[in-house]
């Protein structure tokens, strides 16, 4: 019987140095890592937006979802021609990595590594390194350009930002020396795109990847096995100190560094909460202490954040800088005790998504979004599940349309529900059921059918769901993910279902889990089935945004299918299946499959191929119609009847026009919320009555409000206009802990950041790990891995996909926990 999809008891976050194999506090993740993450999917289509008369699907289409819609012959006979394969012969690598290089220029590097640990014994290691030109239809293998090291799999490919070119490969010193490596740790880089390598020898041995700057790929950050800051302004040629001990460190604007350090100038790591966050500009020359008593700090958007802590009989709070830490405010949240934590889920320029946790280890908590100075901040999602014991949240930006997040709520019976916003954080409402989709058999509330989507949770908890859900920003309006039809989340089979309208409709697309990506800026779908234990043979394509699809028999040999990828950005007309044979127990060949469709889509679109799309269009002909954030928006979006090629130089084109101000344009002030769907805003009962007032720059500051402000990014004029001001008084306040106080040593529960910006996005770089291991006198063990460079082990085939501990704990119907009120 299947049962519901169950929560992991929350348990607080402790944090580590950054060289650990924790996450950082507020730390960016790395721009690869979000891009993967993101990109290695694509969208299906529905019939929400009004454009040409969508195409009518018969039953046994809709049953399958991958029925032929026509034409099946002549583009088996155009795709056959354009389907290239490429076998890694006499390869015994047990991990592939591969990596983007540019944008648009065809360049894949594919980085294979080996190595086997058995017991006690080790039996070496090897590397070898392809390159593509022509996005993986043909490899040559440049090993000859390692010089003969090997290269260390969890550094990965490190690819510079935007069109650099350069590459940075790690190198095991102590195998290609024979030695522990006392002269220092070897990197390998390129400034060609990997066309030809330099090795340097570095005065450190690198912890962590090097670090690009977002805009100058020539400076490099690099942190050492002994916990020290390096920064290079050559692309790695010469190196030199920034400063030693330092735990977390970050870009920042130009030539900016933040970093947080032991004011004894020792390393503990249990000294969190006693550090200084120190800036410099100038590469070392000198520093500036910003704050000291620093659990943690990132650095987001236009945004600055500090952990810290006051003293032991007081919760840690949040500081929060839009001036590179000139000046601080402290953030206007519930305080929480040292068994809590905060959590930010998105920040940009405009404002943040900040959850915090609830108390007892609940595994939910509260979301709450801030002003534009990300310092006030109000209740915009209760019970918003959040799990540590697993280190995720199923909190999604819809990139393809403004405004729009997704995730999943904990509700009071411990069941998962998946709930979106349209207004950025002003209110959530659950998924309409698919039209075209019948309740589950577990629902015990057929009243209450919604869609319910697998995120980041469902795939800890190692659950069939091959990738988060996907949408681009130049594939207006679509999401594809996987998801369940009931009254909960279930953890039956999933289906991939399909929005075309930013998530207000959706369809379903496919039936059972798939891999799936976006081709031509959405013109083209591709997905492949995700069954480990079926030999693949067909992909399937759509040009009308997954309401009909076809199949195309790509191989008819016997090919284990591991991953389906494609090149960033979601403009190229390329994608590659990559697997492997069995040739042997213990011998087995990987090879990649690429598909070009540029035949299939062989005319450009015209302006006759595009129509006019009303995005956030609920009531047609109403004036208030489309206006979300105070402002409508026009796009010029592909017909679905339409077959043709948007090209790599398509630009989404959209018109703009304001509105008048509504309830909907506001958020609920510092002190009030939203109750159920009512837009109307009511003040907290514990802040009844009560004077609000903050401290801002060292000042009190006295906040009348009749419970409204406007969400920020908001461009709405005229209409709704509630009554807010913020009065200074002459009355001091503790702004910021003193840099001479004494600095107390008590153990808090870590900040995390997990901030997805919109421009990682563009990064030209993305990776991907294939890993397979291979276990003497047992059946090959086969994983696909979406950058999580575990290392080798021997013979744990039976755990390889699972990412449980044995102390985790799951909720149970008769939870005990606290609830939120």
């Amino acid at each position: 019987m299947a049962a519901k999809l169950t929560g992991l008891l929350l348990v607080a976050l402790l944090g580590c140095p950054v060289s650990g194999d924790h996450r950082r506090d507020f730390s960016e993740l790395p721009a690869h890592r979000l891009e993967v993450f993101q990109q290695l999917a694509s969208l299906s289509g529905a019939s929400r937006y009004k454009r040409d008369a969508p195409h009518s699907r018969s039953a046994q289409q809709q049953r399958d979802g991958s029925s032929s819609c026509g034409g099946g012959t002549s583009d088996q006979a155009k795709l056959n021609k354009n389907t290239h394969k490429y076998t890694f012969e006499d390869d015994d690598g047990s991990t592939v990595t591969l990596a983007w290089v540019g944008d648009g220029t065809g360049i894949i590097l594919a980085l294979t590594t080996f190595n086997l640990p058995l017991a006690w014994l080790f039996f070496g290691g090897s590397s070898r390194l392809y390159r593509s030109e022509d996005y993986g239809k043909t490899f040559v293998d440049v090993s000859h350009l390692l010089s003969n090291y090997y290269i260390r799999k969890e550094f990965g490919i490190n690819v510079g930002p935007e069109h650099s070119k350069k590459v940075i490969l790690t190198a095991d010193v102590s195998k290609r020396l024979g030695q522990s490596g006392k002269h220092g740790g070897v990197i390998i880089r390129s400034s060609d795109s990997g066309e030809t390598f330099h090795s340097i020898l570095l005065p450190f041995h690198p912890g962590q990847p090097m670090l690009y700057h977002s805009t100058n790929s020539e400076y490099l950050l690099a942190y050492s096995t002994d916990h020290a800051l390096w920064f290079s302004r050559n692309f790695g040629a010469t190196w030199g100190t920034v400063h030693r001990f330092v735990y977390t460190y970050s870009w920042g604007p130009r030539n900016t560094i933040f970093f947080s350090t032991h004011p004894d100038g020792i390393y503990d790591k249990d000294a969190k909460g006693v550090l200084e966050l120190k800036r410099t500009t100038d590469f070392g020359g000198t520093f500036v202490t910003l704050l000291n008593k620093v659990y943690s700090f990132g650095f987001a958007g236009r945004f600055l954040f500090a952990s810290v802590i006051s003293n032991q009989t007081l919760p840690r709070s949040v500081y929060v800088s839009a001036d590179q830490g000139d000046s601080w405010n402290k953030a206007q949240l519930p305080p929480v005790s040292h068994e809590q934590f905060y959590s930010i889920l998105a920040a940009d320029d405009e404002m943040i998504f900040m959850h915090v946790d609830e108390p007892g280890n609940s595994g939910f908590g509260t979301i709450y979004t801030s002003d534009d100075r990300g310092i006030l901040f109000s209740k915009s999602l209760e019970r918003h599940l959040f799990s540590d014991t697993s280190g995720t949240t199923d909190f999604t930006n819809v990139t393809s349309l403004r405004g729009v997040y997704i995730t999943n709520v904990l509700d009071k019976d411990n069941n998962i529900r998946s709930v979106i916003t349209f207004d950025s954080g002003g209110e959530w409402k659950p998924l309409k059921k698919p039209h075209n989709s019948h309740c589950d058999t577990t629902a015990k509330n057929s009243q209450m059918c919604n869609l319910h989507i697998h995120a980041a949770y469902s795939i800890s908890q190692t659950l069939d769901v091959p990738l988060p859900p996907l949408s681009a920003p130049n594939a207006v309006g679509l999401i594809l993910a996987h998801g369940s039809v009931g009254d909960t989340i279930s953890t039956m089979i999933p289906d991939v279902y399909v929005s075309d309208n930013g998530g207000y409709t959706w369809s379903k697309a496919l039936n059972g889990p798939h891999y799936y990506t976006i081709l031509d800026s959405g013109g083209l779908i591709v997905a492949v089935e995700s069954s480990p234990d079926k030999v693949i043979h067909n992909v399937k394509y759509s040009t009308d945004e997954g309401q009909c699809w076809k199949k195309y028999n790509f191989t008819n040999e016997t090919f284990t299918f591991v991953g389906l990828v494609s090149e960033p950005g979601t403009k190229s007309m390329n994608v590659s299946l990559w697997g492997y044979k069995q040739e042997s127990l213990y011998s087995t060949t990987w090879l990649s499959i690429t598909i070009d469709f540029e035949e299939l889509l062989t005319r450009d679109c015209q302006e006759k191929d595009y129509v006019k799309w009303l995005a956030h269009s609920t009531e047609a002909g109403e004036k208030s119609d489309g206006c979300i954030l105070g402002y409508k928006e026009t796009f010029q979006r592909l017909a679905k009847a339409s077959v043709c090629r948007n090209g790599r130089n398509y630009v989404v084109s959209k018109d703009q026009s304001l509105c008048p101000c509504t309830m909907g344009d506001y958020m609920c002030d510092f002190g009030y919320y939203r109750v159920g769907d009512s837009d109307e805003c009511v003040e907290q009962p514990d802040l009844a009555d009560r004077v609000l007032e903050f401290c801002l720059q060292g000042k009190e500051e006295l906040l009348k409000t009749q419970g409204y402000r406007k969400v920020p990014g908001d461009k709405c004029e005229g209409g709704f206009t509630p009554n807010r001001s913020e009065q200074m008084t002459n009355i001091k306040c503790e702004q910021i802990l003193s840099l001479e106080d004494p600095l107390p040593k008590i153990t808090i529960i870590i900040i995390v950041i997990s901030v997805l910006a919109a421009s990682v996005l563009m990064m030209s770089g993305i990776i991907l790990i294939f890993k397979k291991y291979v276990c003497g006198g047992r059946a090959l063990v086969y994983r696909y891995s979406v950058l999580q460079t575990n290392t080798d082990e021997a013979c744990i085939a039976d755990n390889l996909d699972s990412g449980r501990s044995n102390t985790e704990r799951v909720y149970h119907d008769d939870s005990d926990v606290d609830l939120l009120e």
